[in-house]
Formats: C-alpha cells, sequence, structure tokens
C-alpha cells in the first residue's frame, strides 16, 4: 500500500471512530459539562500526520450530524480539534500531548456554549476544561501509553 494510501485510512478510520463515539454518547458530548470521550483520540497525531485530518473530519460529521449547538459549533468547535491535533502533532513530551485539546476546547467552546443556550463564559469555561481533562488525560494519556509500549500497535498506526 503506498504512503497516500495508507494515510488517507489511517485519517477514515480515525475519523469514523470519533464520530461514533461522539454521536454514540450524545449525552457526554454536547452541553455545559462535556465528557467528549472521542477527544481522548486527540493523542493520536503523537503517533501519525495521518490523525490531524482524522480528527477534524470526525468533529466536523459529529457536529453536523449531532450537536444541538448549530452551525457554530460544526465550525468552531470543529476548527479547534483541527488546531489542537495540529498543535498536538508538534508536541515531543508525551505529558504535555493533551494540553492543546484541554486549553483550546476550555477557551472556544464556552464561547459556543454562550451564544447557543447562554451560559455563562467563565464558569463553562472550568466545567469544559474539567471535562476536557477527564476525557484526554483520563482515557487518552492512557491510551498513549498503552499505543507507545505496544509495537504492534504503535507500528500498525506510524506506518
Amino acid at each position: 500500500m503506498n504512503n497516500k494510501t495508507s494515510f488517507l485510512m489511517k485519517a477514515a478510520i480515525i475519523a469514523a471512530l470519533y464520530a461514533t463515539l461522539t454521536l454514540m454518547l450524545p449525552f457526554l458530548s454536547y452541553g455545559g459539562m462535556q465528557v467528549r470521550f472521542s477527544e481522548a483520540l486527540t493523542v493520536l497525531p503523537y503517533f501519525t500526520a495521518s490523525a490531524v485530518p482524522g480528527l477534524f473530519v470526525g468533529c466536523l460529521l459529529a457536529n453536523f450530524f449531532g450537536s444541538p449547538l448549530g452551525i457554530l459549533d460544526v465550525v468552531l468547535g470543529s476548527l479547534t480539534t483541527l488546531v489542537a491535533a495540529w498543535m498536538a502533532s508538534k508536541i515531543k513530551n508525551k505529558r504535555l500531548v493533551p494540553l492543546p485539546s484541554i486549553i483550546l476546547n476550555a477557551l472556544v467552546i464556552p464561547y459556543v456554549l454562550y451564544e447557543a443556550f447562554g451560559i455563562p463564559y467563565l464558569p463553562s469555561v472550568l466545567w469544559v476544561g474539567l471535562g476536557q481533562t477527564i476525557a484526554v488525560y483520563g482515557v487518552g494519556y492512557p491510551l498513549l501509553l498503552f499505543i507507545d509500549k505496544n509495537d504492534r500497535l504503535k507500528n500498525l498506526i506510524t506506518k
């Protein structure tokens, strides 16, 4: 399989996983207190560049088909995931890989929540940040460590 095909296949798989996880758990994925477990996948750019477009497309699809927050979430939420994934791909320290997703979502998504539901911005920053921390450090970081220690899995993702 050539590199371009492999890249596209990995991106598509990651997009499908992200969208599926988000849409399967809508009560956790949208709202004032979000623990979007699909955000655990935001550690994957540490291993492969194909995760960057994969996460973006997955978030775009999940927000388009499932978000009660409207077009603002489709656009801003998806772009936030794209920027966070790109930033995570540049980080070499495993412990810091989850931070872009946590920080950017904690700053942007409360604005979307304010515009859609009138939820006050500052308290929402704390709630969204907490939910992101649970998803990304609580699930995503252990996933990163598991992949990093499993040579067969790591080779499958990186090659």
